[in-house]
């Protein structure tokens, strides 16, 4: 399915792939997309679904996300590659109802050196979850349920 935000404009040349996506998550899509001859390292983090949150049973979860979102995630990805010398960078995030297992978010940077990679990465998947205005509704395995992020 496409997505239901519409894509933004990097302003940077190494951010190659940004989205928000209801549909499921693809790795190699992520990787594929900082393929190049300069990077000698590619750092990934892949956010999944946990079957447990602060002590109790995770049964699924729900994304919701603002219709801002996707621009603020542009925005992220931009300032990330202006902050470190990558040569390119890529994040996806899923909305929608998601089970456990399955794939959150993606987050990947390329770089000449992979500690500058290692940097960028951990920096990306750090300001996303703070600033973008993405939220996760938890069920739990007791009945209860509750809202992460949200305002």
């Amino acid at each position: 399915m496409p997505p239901k935000y519409s894509a933004a404009v990097s302003s940077h040349p190494a951010v190659r792939l940004v989205d928000i996506q209801d549909g499921p998550l693809s790795v190699d899509d992520v990787v594929k997309s900082l393929d190049d001859d300069a990077s000698g390292g590619l750092v990934l983090f892949v956010g999944r679904v946990r079957n447990h949150d602060d002590g109790k049973g995770v049964t699924g979860l729900a994304y919701s996300a603002h219709p801002t979102a996707l621009t603020r995630l542009q925005e992220v990805c931009d300032r990330v590659a202006e902050q470190y010398d990558v040569s390119g960078l890529a994040a996806v995030h899923r909305v929608g109802d998601l089970a456990i297992g399955d794939l959150a978010v993606v987050v990947a940077t390329a770089s000449a050196h992979r500690g500058t990679s290692f940097e960028a990465s951990r920096a990306l998947i750090d300001t996303l979850k703070a600033e973008v205005p993405i939220w996760k509704h938890q069920l739990f395995s007791d009945g209860t349920e509750e809202w992460v992020g949200a305002p």
